[in-house]
């Protein structure tokens, strides 16, 4: 048996040990595998895909992940979060992304009693347990279950298993909530980032799929991967054009790259503890 096959056995056991839950889903890779293994080991009308809708995601991605939910043969429930109403992610300070986290999963946890689930999971995997993850913390505190995490599995692991699965998404680019374009301490309004929401929109309909505009001040940093650098050059004068209709005043390009969690890099050690420990 390859270790594949066993991960996905273990994945199995895990989910064997529930009768009915409700699933935090994104329309990201990792929870649709959660999503379509709870399907296969309880049946759709025992499965429940919950959708957050936030001014902090596109409403492209939610649209999408309640199409994928349908497709996949499962109700959806929209839940509506006004993350921006909370002051320590309005102000986007470390604490903000448990501060998320927690709000979501207060959310979860009220779905899953309505819908009478025995547990409520997520998309978690074992990378985000070497990552700066404070979502971790409100998890554990709402216990929520991370099936992806109970049976090993990596990203890696499950992009292999989605893709033998034929899961249309396999190869999905991640998402993030758009607080992350911004440096931490930076007061969140909805006009900054419908800003930011409209600039990434644009390039990615340059076939820019891989992308982050990330703001300092009234500059927007372009970050793409190192490969299409090239392209994004050739196309200057397009894209200078429209973030400056959008209202920044200087673009750049990250000659870095792409990186995900960019600005967790401004965070010290001690404030990443704290952060993570509550």
């Amino acid at each position: 048996m390859s270790e594949l096959m066993q991960k996905e056995a273990a994945l199995r056991a895990a989910m064997s040990e529930y009768r009915r839950v409700v699933v935090g889903f994104s329309g990201g890779i990792d929870s649709t595998v959660v999503l379509d293994e709870a399907i296969r080991a309880l049946g759709s009308e025992n499965v429940l895909a919950v959708v957050a809708d936030s001014v902090l995601f596109t409403e492209e991605e939610c649209q999408k992940a309640v199409r994928l939910a349908g497709d996949l043969g499962v109700r959806v429930r929209i839940i509506q979060l006004d993350y921006l109403a909370d002051d320590e992610v309005r102000r986007n300070t470390p604490e903000s992304w448990y501060r998320m986290k927690r709000i979501f999963y207060r959310a979860l946890g009220e779905t899953a009693a309505d819908f009478g689930a025995d547990a409520m999971l997520d998309g978690m995997i074992m990378d985000d347990n070497a990552d700066f993850r404070p979502g971790l913390r409100a998890r554990d505190e709402a216990h929520a279950v991370s099936v992806l995490q109970v049976a090993g599995l990596f990203k890696t692991d499950v992009r292999a298993l989605a893709q033998e699965r034929g899961l249309q998404n396999w190869n999905k680019v991640a998402s993030c909530s758009v607080s992350s374009r911004f440096p931490y301490y930076t007061e969140l309004t909805e006009e900054a980032i419908n800003r930011v929401k409209s600039a990434e929109s644009f390039l990615r309909g340059l076939g820019f799929a891989t992308v982050r505009v990330r703001v300092h001040g009234d500059v927007a940093r372009i970050e793409v991967p190192e490969d299409r650098f090239s392209e994004l050059l050739d196309r200057r004068e397009q894209i200078d054009a429209r973030l400056r209709e959008l209202g920044y005043g200087f673009v750049a390009l990250d000659l870095a790259g792409f990186e995900s969690g960019r600005m967790n890099a401004g965070l010290s050690a001690a404030e990443r503890r704290q952060v993570l420990l509550g």
